[in-house]
């Protein structure tokens, strides 16, 4: 994936990313130290900041400055997205984040648990502030990420586990905070309805591609490209889309089935993502991110700004290049 700014191409977003990086922190600041060193540990670590480019991309189209709301808007929803990543930790009983010690590893679960649960009554009460049908629709994106996560978690180490479970998982975990972070975007923006719905769309798309890309990479890619040990879902039990088609290979799957199905050893864990790499089934996933991308790249054409159409588009289609297949 390309730098998502350039891909968007639009004027102002990087003037917007930069205003966003302080607002972000202070957001998080209580005045105790040991807290603020927890909850600004990831953002002090930097990152793409997709979801909220997302937000002020169909916020303001790089064609103004962002306005205030815009940028709450933003933090609002990076602030979900940050929380998520304590929580996700914590799950993994990850040791890495963003190539630095995550937040679990380095002050412990039960802090991590709590830091996450205040960036989201932080982002809650943001999101109070810009009106109802905001906060109601961050409440209601809320529910569906745990929705997500519990469906991923409920079949972990299931070598039965279907498309479907994979497919119904990824919606909730990842796709519907984007899907939002577009729609917030055109809400504090004042785009019409029918605009809403298009971006909305959009995101909703654009969340499945990414979704689809990370558990490519997390096969193929290495411990620098990825900012975090890769395999670490196969070795946690998470079958992913590429993994599930190659147990479906007759070629592959016997011997995959019979790794797989319980927590796998570092020797293990190279040898699976070896077995699933060397399969047809990474080619097969970039096939189905391409059909979401078309989906998504529909979408933007019905956004009146020709601009954000094309960026939004070419960011979707960003998001596959360099991959296998």
């Amino acid at each position: 994936m390309v730098n998502p700014t350039k891909a968007l191409g639009l004027p102002r977003l990087e003037e917007g990313l930069q205003r966003l990086e302080p607002l972000l922190k202070t957001s998080v600041v209580t005045g105790d130290a040991f807290l603020d060193d927890v909850t600004t540990h990831l953002i002090a670590a930097g990152g793409k900041r997709l979801r909220p480019l997302l937000a002020l991309a169909t916020a303001t189209g790089g064609a103004r400055p962002a306005a205030d709301e815009d940028l709450l808007g933003a933090v609002a929803v990076e602030l979900v997205h940050l929380a998520s990543l304590y929580h996700d930790d914590v799950i993994d009983e990850a040791k890495v984040r963003r190539n630095v010690e995550s937040v679990n590893s380095r002050f412990g679960n039960l802090v991590a648990i709590v830091a996450g649960d205040y960036l989201l009554a932080r982002s809650a009460a943001i999101a109070a502030g810009l009106g109802t049908e905001i906060a109601g629709l961050l409440a209601d994106t809320l529910g569906l990420l745990c929705q997500g996560q519990v469906a991923e978690v409920r079949s972990s180490f299931q070598v039965t586990r279907t498309k479907d479970d994979y497919f119904t998982a990824i919606t909730g975990k990842t796709a519907a905070l984007m899907a939002t972070s577009c729609r917030i975007g055109a809400l504090t923006g004042g785009a019409n309805r029918d605009e809403v719905e298009a971006v909305t769309k959009f995101g909703q798309c654009f969340g499945m591609v990414f979704q689809l890309r990370d558990d490519i990479l997390d096969v193929v890619a290495t411990d620098a490209e990825l900012g975090k040990p890769p395999g670490q879902d196969l070795a946690e039990g998470i079958y992913t889309l590429p993994v599930l088609l190659a147990l479906d290979d007759p070629d592959t799957g016997p011997e995959l089935a019979t790794m797989l199905g319980q927590p796998l050893a570092q020797p293990e864990r190279d040898k699976a993502r070896t077995i699933v790499a060397a399969s047809p089934a990474v080619a097969a996933t970039v096939e189905i991110g391409r059909r979401y991308v078309a989906e998504a790249e529909v979408a933007a054409a019905s956004i009146s700004s020709p601009d954000v159409a094309a960026g939004l588009a070419r960011l979707a289609r960003s998001l596959l290049e360099g991959l296998p297949g």
